[in-house]
């Protein structure tokens, strides 16, 4: 008999958001206006005080809004199950891991097929784009929000002891592009001073920083921090402050089973994506390593890049692609595997 994974001990709280990318009453269609946004984010969506780490969690294609709450219960379930069973295996996390999680949801349901790729692709970018869709603005409130309500690793009363609330970003698919959208757009709040473990150095007027992010099967074009996301990593060591607030590593997974980002993105834009085959051309420093079993820890200088494309082909292979199911291991991060680099990255953040 399979053991179901422990549920968090907090139950994650959901965001809406339309065809347009604006933030939606709860349980309604009903948007919530531009001005009201910081507001209703501040009343909505409490971060409990227990909580060690702060997950921002948004899905992908053809996922409903229940299939996404599933999906991040499930990591994170995963992830507090391997930490209770192998505790000393995350050194970083010894005075305990209580992850808590907000999942954004967006309409990504279409047709299986090449028109129906194309179109969830055209909203996703519609969605956030500049001066057309409000989803950067609406999740740049809320990492901005989140940032300013959880317990700082740099507050006086828990430096001493380097604890205090982390921020995580977890995205799938066309989730990546609204998370990395998300961070350019909170690069323009200004916020408190921040402690972190990472080589990269903070810029000093704009402290707010986002401890990692982690994207399984992107989405967006191998040369996507190049060409779509200008303003996702410094333009150079002297010149920080063109940065957004990604303190940590952008780590991001592929597979070569990925029958989305590969047979689908081909037809679709004439070359693969990141999901498939990695990041190209970039703007920064890359890394490339495998996807480690449980079993086999990944160190620190592993890690410790601005950008890290894993190999998780040996993992990641799905089912045979099929009319119904033709996205092949496009959805297949569900595993220890995935678990596993989710505790590391929050480990080395502290």
């Amino acid at each position: 008999m399979t053991r179901r994974p422990t549920p968090p001990s907090v139950r994650p709280v959901t965001v809406d958001l339309d065809e347009n990318g604006r933030l939606l009453v709860p349980g309604t269609r009903t948007p919530v206006p531009e001005a009201r946004v910081a507001e209703h984010l501040a009343r909505h969506v409490r971060v409990p005080e227990r909580a060690t780490d702060i997950y921002v969690y948004v899905h992908g294609w053809q996922t409903s809004p229940a299939a996404a709450d599933r999906a991040a219960t499930a990591l994170l379930s995963r992830a507090a199950d391997l930490h209770r069973a192998r505790p000393g295996a995350y050194p970083g996390l010894e005075r305990g891991y209580r992850p808590w999680c907000v999942v954004v949801r967006w309409p990504s349901s279409s047709l299986p097929s090449l028109g129906g790729y194309r179109r969830v692709r055209e909203r996703a970018h519609a969605m956030s784009a500049p001066g057309r869709g409000q989803a950067g603005y609406v999740l740049g409130h809320l990492l901005g929000y989140l940032d300013a309500d959880r317990g700082h690793p740099a507050d006086p009363a828990v430096l001493a002891n380097r604890s205090g609330q982390y921020l995580h970003l977890v995205g799938h698919s066309f989730g990546g592009r609204f998370l990395c959208e998300a961070v350019q757009h909170a690069a323009e709040r200004p916020a408190g001073p921040r402690v972190l473990s990472w080589s990269r150095p903070g810029d000093p007027a704009r402290p707010f920083t986002v401890d990692s992010a982690l994207v399984f099967q992107m989405a967006a074009p191998r040369d996507a921090f190049s060409r779509l996301f200008p303003r996702l990593f410094p333009e150079s060591d002297r010149r920080p402050a063109h940065a957004a607030p990604l303190r940590g590593p952008l780590v991001l997974t592929h597979s070569r089973w990925d029958r989305a980002t590969g047979f689908w993105h081909l037809r679709a834009e004439g070359r693969p994506g990141i999901g498939h085959s990695g990041t190209g051309v970039a703007p920064v420093h890359q890394f490339s390593t495998l996807l480690r079993p449980a079993g086999s820890p990944y160190p620190h200088d592993v890690l410790d890049h601005p950008i890290v494309n894993i190999d998780a082909s040996a993992v990641y292979r799905g089912g045979p692609a099929t009319r119904l199911a033709p996205a092949g291991a496009h959805s297949d991060f569900q595993h220890p595997e995935s678990a596993h680099l989710m505790l590391s990255l929050a480990s080395h953040s502290r």
